[in-house]
């Protein structure tokens, strides 16, 4: 008598990642906009979002890195943060001992914007989490943590260091 082989082919690891990737780009497109959308209706444009999310990973930036960072010339950075500025959402500050050196800082008004996009994301997380039982969260739960390793491998300790994460929030209000 003659066994079957269960062990997964690796045309059928493809095709699962191929599938998960799937999964979680509908996902977060479908996160981003729930949490976008207040804000665009507010006159805060995509790119002023994603401006003001570079400055909370990063800190404070020279004009130039923030053009970098965001793939623009120099003089569309600049128009972009003119047109932020204007909404209080940035500010502009030169550095003491290099008056030549401008760097662009979030405001409290674009700290409390990047504040209340993720706290309509993390509302949307649990309201989905809440339609969960017991046995499925155990499993998202452990499948997270899984899934938390291995981009800790690829990525490397330092991944997501250095700035506050909303997982980071999310993992204290666990305790």
């Amino acid at each position: 008598m003659g066994t079957i082989d269960t062990t997964p082919t690796v045309q059928n690891d493809q095709t699962t990642i191929v599938s998960i990737i799937a999964d979680l780009h509908d996902m977060i497109a479908g996160f981003r906009c729930a949490g976008t959308g207040r804000m665009v209706k507010a006159g805060v444009s995509m790119t002023h979002m994603h401006v003001m999310w570079l400055l909370d990973h990063h800190g404070d930036l020279h004009m130039g890195q923030l053009a970098e960072l965001v793939d623009v010339s120099m003089s569309n950075a600049t128009g972009i943060v003119d047109r932020m500025e204007e909404r209080g959402l940035v500010e502009r500050v030169r550095v003491p001992n290099d008056r030549r050196v401008v760097l662009v800082r979030l405001t409290p008004a674009g700290v409390q914007a990047i504040e209340t996009m993720e706290a309509i994301k993390q509302d949307r997380v649990r309201g989905i989490l809440g339609r969960l039982e017991a046995s499925q969260l155990t499993r998202v739960a452990a499948a997270l943590s899984d899934l938390r390793q291995a981009v800790l491998a690829e990525l490397g300790p330092d991944y997501g260091s250095g700035h506050g994460h909303p997982n980071q929030v999310i993992a204290t209000e666990r305790n």
